[in-house]
């Protein structure tokens, strides 16, 4: 039985309008339930990844994983990846277990699970369907001007003004 509660917006509907990027992924379908390997308590695994190339411009990529149906207003940060080079468009599965995993000097800042990797899909058990945004964000400075401490929020916040463009894949999880 689901624990019955109204279903968040699309968090990026309420964000600026961007010019849209393809996002591909051979580990998640969208619209459709994660693989377990991206299930924290089972593979806990960022997945495969691929863009298009952003616009004109574009000088380096955020990636994050977002759960905008988390039971807490401000969501469930599972992933933010910073500062991933002009030059790549794609990360391969795995990817999110740790900095050395990543391309050129791109890092990533803390997760809601406190860790500076990918965290996996983790709804409570009982709750209703939640959706994962994998987002990948094209931004025109080769480094959005965060460290390693900053949280989700500052890189969103930074993002607001140094995006120029954006594509998603959405997954699902019920536990």
């Amino acid at each position: 039985m689901s624990i019955e509660r109204p279903v968040a917006p699309d968090p990026y509907e309420l964000m600026p309008a961007l010019p849209a990027i393809s996002v591909t992924s051979a580990d998640v379908t969208d619209g459709q339930p994660l693989k377990s390997d991206q299930v924290y308590a089972e593979g806990n695994t960022s997945p495969q990844l691929s863009w298009e190339p952003g616009p004109e411009g574009t000088k380096s990529y955020v990636v994050t994983c977002f759960d905008p149906d988390a039971p807490i207003p401000s969501g469930f940060w599972h992933w933010v990846a910073v500062d991933i080079p002009a030059d790549v468009t794609s990360l391969d599965t795995g990817a999110g277990a740790s900095d050395d995993a990543l391309p050129g000097g791109a890092f990533h800042v803390r997760s809601d699970f406190g860790e500076h990797a990918f965290g996996g899909a983790a709804p409570p058990e009982g709750d209703h369907v939640h959706r994962y945004y994998f987002v990948v964000h094209a931004v025109k400075e080769e480094q959005l001007g965060v460290d390693g401490s900053a949280s989700p929020a500052v890189v969103g916040f930074n993002l607001a003004f140094k995006a120029i463009a954006r594509g998603q894949i959405v997954g699902t999880y019920q536990h």
